[in-house]
């Protein structure tokens, strides 16, 4: 049976909600979402290959696109992530930056031709690894709402001698890691050097965590002062399961159009352990302690905070692309991408999810989402740019919630192999509730991202 005390949106306390982890929605949309790396040329050109190929990144897209790659090839990709998060949180600002690096693809095409006289005379199977989403982040934010929400201590004594409802700061720290990782099996086929076509299986890997930490300072009318200190920690795994099908169709050697589909992502089974339980009345790791008290307040039970788990499964949406390129012969290309995705369909199961799949329902929509991604060569040197625009799921959403990212990046190519560099810049708001049940606004975030991505191709 599930528990109604684990990772809720709002958390229950004896006098007070709290709403610090994220909830069954916000993960259910978290893990639905694709950040797009992959090789330097795939970031610089915004992720429009749908109806490109040729580059292994494109086979979470359109695996028809294998079968574009000429000669077999062994690609890597490495990606520096400089993130910038700033709050604002009645009046006070607060900046928080952090650094992560990560292997974000590797993969190798092998190209098979067929020199008899059948039609299909390109065959091409891959293998790649892929991140598909980089948790890593974190932010900060401190202010005073004038809501003091723990006013009584000590908190197990229903006749207190105190009360401190005299609200003088509040403080909130939030930390995020893992990540959501694919691997990728595709096959894909020519016919007659004008249609391609491709399938493949993905496989995800999926590590969260969640580190959350409220800090509340109250006083009283006598001066006395209250300080409390919520902990409240989410560790997630799990597994999931995912189809993509696609056909690429080259109208002469100047036009091509895509089309593909890839499936919702079956999470088959998402294992949580958090310390987001209900511990003599206060849910997570509380302590209290006060100027004129020398007791503390703590409802760890010998330094050992015990953790609660729950098993669950996720359907993601599924996702449909069309896609179109323009080749200038060997002198450079325009390609665009768009795609939608239904987050309605977002499903959670194994337990009782009926609020929370009746909030994807209605409270989410069917996004629209376009690529755009150009390249110039030069001889060996290959100039690249692309924008991104990715339209936030949340029916209430405004412009800036929406992300827009630009790119750009170059590579030369030394015959056997290939070095790219690329840079990739986004940004989007958001609003982070913490309290819940009271008149306080949420904070306000605003996350500029910039990935600088280095990669290598090498013919086999």
């Amino acid at each position: 049976m599930r528990t109604v005390f684990i990772i809720l949106m709002f958390f229950t306390f004896t006098n007070t909600l709290f709403s610090q982890a994220l909830g069954y929605t916000d993960l259910g949309l978290l893990f639905s979402q694709d950040d797009q790396m992959g090789s330097a040329r795939f970031t610089a050109m915004g992720g429009a290959f749908g109806a490109l190929g040729g580059d292994i990144s494109s086979l979470n897209i359109n695996p028809a696109g294998l079968s574009v790659f000429n000669t077999s090839s062994f690609s890597g990709a490495l990606n520096y992530k400089n993130s910038l998060i700033t709050s604002n949180y009645y009046g006070n600002t607060s900046l928080n930056e952090d650094q992560f690096i990560n292997i974000s693809q590797a993969g190798a095409v092998l190209v098979f031709r067929d020199n008899t006289t059948t039609n299909w005379n390109k065959f091409a199977l891959a293998f790649n690894y892929r991140i598909t989403k980089d948790f890593n982040d974190s932010f900060f934010t401190r202010g005073n709402s004038g809501v003091a929400t723990f006013t009584e201590f000590p908190l197990d004594n229903n006749d207190p001698q105190n009360f401190y409802g005299i609200a003088d700061e509040q403080a909130f720290e939030n930390s995020f890691g893992g990540e959501l990782s694919e691997f990728n099996i595709g096959i894909s086929a020519m016919h007659q050097d004008k249609l391609y076509l491709g399938f493949s299986m993905n496989f995800y890997d999926l590590t969260f965590s969640q580190r959350a930490t409220l800090s509340e300072f109250n006083s009283d009318e006598n001066g006395n002062e209250l300080d409390a200190f919520l902990y409240q920690e989410n560790l997630t795994s799990g597994q999931g399961l995912s189809a993509n099908i696609g056909v690429i169709y080259k109208a002469n050697k100047n036009f091509r159009f895509g089309l593909s589909y890839q499936t919702p992502t079956w999470f088959s089974e998402i294992i949580e352990e958090t310390n987001i339980l209900d511990n003599e009345g206060y849910f997570g790791d509380t302590e209290i302690f006060v100027s004129n008290d020398s007791i503390i307040y703590d409802n760890i039970s010998d330094g050992f905070f015990p953790t609660q788990g729950l098993i669950y499964r996720l359907k993601t949406p599924s996702k449909l692309t069309i896609s179109s390129a323009i080749i200038f012969g060997k002198k450079g290309l325009i390609s665009i991408d768009y795609s939608t995705k239904n987050f309605r369909n977002i499903r959670l199961s194994g337990a009782n999810f009926s609020l929370e799949n009746e909030s994807f329902r209605n409270n989410y929509t069917n996004t629209h989402n376009l690529n755009i991604g150009g390249e110039w060569r030069l001889d060996r040197l290959s100039l690249r740019a692309g924008y991104r625009f990715e339209q936030s799921p949340d029916i209430n959403a405004i412009d800036t919630d929406h992300l827009q990212n630009y790119s750009f990046g170059a590579g030369y190519n030394f015959e056997t192999y290939t070095i790219s560099l690329s840079y990739a810049e986004s940004s989007r708001t958001s609003v982070y509730n913490f309290y819940s049940g009271f008149n306080v606004a949420p904070a306000n975030l605003t996350s500029d991202t910039k990935i600088f991505t280095t990669s290598v191709s090498i013919s086999l």
